[in-house]
């Protein structure tokens, strides 16, 4: 398993992302991309099935928590993490994986806690799309 690279190349506008964003926030997101480490769904299912100590993080927003998440996940939103993450008395070298719907925004927060410290935080490229696409999630009713 390569845990750690960067699963998918630099973000190209416009191309197979479910949502239009700004070319800001596309920069703050590859700036921060060059910084962490990142896994792939795949990879996710393996970290979750090889016995460590694992905990993932949801950084969505709550109503997007609650209608469909990982089983066992914590609910931390990017808007409260850097405030909040003490609060789970996580060590420094914990093994974090962070999730949004599609890995830009946990990019984003996985930078953030690696300024604070956290030095195994990773960011799931994909996102909860990535999760529900490779059947780690039950399918949600419509």
């Amino acid at each position: 398993m390569s845990v750690g690279r960067r699963p998918q190349e630099a973000i190209r506008p416009g191309r197979g992302m479910a949502k239009k964003h700004s070319p800001k926030f596309l920069q703050i997101v590859e700036q921060a991309r060059t910084r962490i480490p990142e896994c792939s769904a795949i990879e996710l299912k393996a970290m979750l099935e090889d016995g460590s100590p694992l905990v993932v993080i949801d950084v969505r927003e709550r109503h997007e928590f609650e209608a469909g998440h990982l089983e066992g996940s914590v609910h931390i939103g990017k808007g409260v993490l850097e405030r909040d993450i003490e609060k789970h008395e996580l060590s420094d070298n914990a093994r974090l994986v962070l999730y949004c719907g599609g890995g830009f925004r946990s990019a984003i927060a996985a930078a953030s806690l690696k300024d604070m410290g956290y030095s195994n935080a990773f960011s799931l490229w994909g996102g909860w799309r990535a999760i529900v696409a490779e059947g780690l999630a039950p399918q949600l009713e419509s």
